[in-house]
């Protein structure tokens, strides 16, 4: 099966669809724009269309409603965790201070810290 995820027009994924192989099959090899004439036709829009991995093999991860796309790098991003988080080289948000790596934490907006969450 092939997963498609559909763009708005701020590259943001709204809808994702599973496809048979077959439907992209050109002369016998898998063409990806082929799978995008196939969702425009399901969809009856003329709006973009990407492929997506569900074993993240193609463009770093398999999107998810709400990800968005980056055309520059190709890769799907997830959305923003918090106001304070940045992207990393590797496309992952990443805290402003790492979390600690003994028992379990959860990130708090307001201190800008790590609270640890008692078991």
């Amino acid at each position: 099966m092939a997963h498609f995820a559909q763009l708005n027009d701020n590259n943001v994924v709204t809808q994702i669809i599973v496809i048979a192989n077959e439907e992209l099959l050109l002369d016998g090899v898998e063409n990806e724009t082929k799978g995008v004439v196939f969702c425009k036709s399901l969809s009856g829009q003329d709006t973009k269309w990407i492929q997506t991995s569900y074993n993240n093999n193609i463009r770093k991860q398999y999107a998810g409603i709400g990800f968005t796309y980056d055309v520059i790098n190709d890769v799907f991003i997830q959305p923003k965790p918090f106001e304070s988080w940045s992207l990393d080289d590797n496309f992952d948000w990443q805290a402003p201070t790492p979390r600690p790596e003994e028992g379990l934490w959860s990130w708090n907006e307001e201190t800008l810290s790590w609270d640890e969450l008692k078991q």
